[in-house]
């Protein structure tokens, strides 16, 4: 197996060295000019997915665990399934944010994160065949796992963002994926990186890669904002509007039910599989074997509350800055 070191690999790119979403989606700070297409044709293409592809990453299987019928295997494929809709949404939606993007830097940026999002969509969605999925069932168990909480989660943040955009609003539409999509649910996807890496290091490693991908995307969508209301100050309130119109519609969806479900299987999976989490702190302090379903709940939703609120102080949206 090869162990290439891909040279002059920025840190925020390289698996080996890329802060965890918690820490690089509060912290890191880059612009659409940095990650322009050369950006990502070397460091991304060239650097982060040939680590995956030469093995300087190596690329384990899946347990027995999730391998057989069980609890366990139901909430990994009941989460993948999940994510490859969210994805493929989030695909398609950026279509029109690069059709309204204002100059050639966002034009750029914004058709990297386009490929990087149909990735990911790909990424969940093969990992099922590799769960024993027949590819000929494929299409069929996306729906019988995720057709429902798509249509109830997915499709109104899909219609709501398509509908900012289709007023030409680009920064409207870049709010509502940076701090409504992204930054509610990268700290979610930092979680399912965590409790799946005794049970299935595969499914960590898609979810590690896909982060490393949302920190960027979440830093530079809060660059644009922010370069926005530096230049133009008056634009603040029509941004908040926008905002507080996603915050009411996100505090309407049943996603804490979605959550609650998919963890209460983990947490019969964990019952039934405990020998391979034995020792393994899923935070710092906390042993996974000692979290319930609405522990590990909480704790996602303070991560999402604390980068959302840094995002936003960054983006020159907190309370109290000037209007």
């Amino acid at each position: 197996m090869s162990t290439a070191v891909t040279p002059d690999l920025p840190a925020e790119v390289d698996l080996r060295t890329a802060p965890g979403v918690l820490e690089g989606a509060r912290d890191l700070e880059l612009t659409p000019e940095r990650c322009d297409l050369p950006y990502w044709f070397d460091h991304v293409a060239g650097g982060m997915l040939r680590q995956l592809r030469d093995g300087t990453i190596p690329d384990p299987e899946p347990t027995a665990a999730v391998l057989t019928p069980g609890p366990l295997r139901e909430a990994l494929v009941t989460e993948f399934a999940f994510r490859h809709l969210a994805e493929a949404k989030a695909t398609r939606a950026l279509t029109q944010l690069v059709f309204h993007a204002p100059d050639e830097a966002c034009l750029e940026f914004f058709s990297t994160q386009l490929i990087d999002e149909a990735r990911h969509a790909r990424a969940f969605r093969d990992h099922l065949l590799r769960l024993g999925v027949p590819a000929g069932e494929l299409a069929a168990t996306v729906r019988k796992y995720a057709a429902e909480d798509g249509a109830a989660v997915l499709d109104p943040l899909e219609k709501f963002g398509l509908g900012v955009l289709d007023t030409g609003d680009f920064h409207g539409g870049v709010l509502v994926l940076t701090v409504l999509v992204e930054g509610v649910l990268a700290p979610a996807a930092e979680l399912s990186e965590r409790k799946w890496r005794r049970f299935d290091p595969a499914a960590a490693l898609i979810e590690r890669a896909a982060n490393v991908d949302e920190i960027r995307h979440l830093a530079v969508g809060s660059a644009v904002i922010r370069r926005l209301l530096t230049e133009q100050p008056g634009q603040r309130q029509r941004l908040l509007d926008v905002l507080g119109r996603g915050h009411e519609l996100w505090q309407r969806l049943p996603m804490a039910d979605l959550l609650l479900r998919r963890e209460t299987l983990f947490q019969q999976g964990l019952a039934e599989h405990a020998a391979l989490a034995e020792g393994y702190q899923v935070w710092p302090d906390r042993l996974l074997l000692d979290t319930t379903a609405q522990e590990r709940m909480a704790a996602a939703e303070l991560w999402s509350h604390e980068t959302q609120q840094s995002r936003l102080a960054y983006m020159l949206l907190a309370e109290g800055d000037a209007a």
